[in-house]
């Protein structure tokens, strides 16, 4: 049986604290990012995909246009590209990830090439996620040695 871990959402604020994407999927592993928007309607408002590593875009087979945000390593906003349509193709040199929004939304939040650009955990699952030890079997040690189990 394979067990699929379920997609981490993230917020996306700008360094003057706006908010960009309220629920940004975040996709860091090969088949999220081959995935990306492919197979789903167009993104309501406040929905975003951030993907990383990532330093260009294809918009084949999507119905709807996108705007794409280039990120550099420091999260600064190297190029935008507004209203991206179907069956094009986008990429920036230096760019570390890109951040997909609806269209329009970066005239609307404002986004300006150099603003630098945050991404915090979104869901609460997410951060009880970050927070848990990657080693099990320590934990299982550790709770083998409390002086109250016997």
């Amino acid at each position: 049986m394979r067990v699929y871990e379920r997609q981490r959402e993230v917020r996306v604020v700008s360094a003057t604290g706006t908010e960009v994407c309220a629920r940004a999927l975040l996709a860091e592993r090969s088949l999220q990012r081959l995935r990306g928007l492919l197979g789903r309607s167009a993104l309501p408002p406040g929905a975003g995909l951030l993907l990383r590593p990532c330093a260009s875009v294809h918009t084949l087979f999507l119905h709807h246009p996108i705007d794409v945000v280039f990120l550099d390593s420091g999260a600064g906003v190297l190029r935008i590209v507004p209203a991206l349509r179907p069956w094009r193709a986008a990429a920036e040199r230096g760019a570390r990830s890109v951040l997909e929004l609806p269209a329009g939304s970066c005239e609307r939040v404002g986004i300006v090439v150099g603003d630098r650009l945050c991404a915090e955990v979104a869901d609460p699952l997410g951060q009880l996620l970050e927070q848990r030890p990657r080693d099990r079997r320590a934990t299982l040690d550790e709770r083998a040695e409390r002086p109250d189990r016997e």
